[in-house]
């Protein structure tokens, strides 16, 4: 159960709840260890098991929050 940080840049922010949101449906992915969203630097750090979800599946739950992501990098 290997995991990978993999940052995302997240537009459409504008609050702390905005972020708190984004983080809230990334945890309830499989295989998200962890996650922390920031306003401030427009991005989401995401330690994810690869085998259990993927880095589209990401994308899509914060696209179902409401933003837009994309990988950086």
């Amino acid at each position: 159960m290997a995991t990978t940080a993999v940052t995302f840049r997240v537009t459409g922010m504008h609050c702390g709840s905005c972020s708190l949101l984004i983080d809230d449906a990334l945890e309830d992915l499989p295989g998200v260890h962890s996650t922390t969203t920031s306003v401030k630097t427009g991005r989401s750090v995401v330690e994810l098991d690869l085998s259990r979800s993927s880095t589209a599946d990401v994308i899509a739950a914060i696209a179902e929050a409401g933003y837009q992501a994309e990988p950086t990098g």
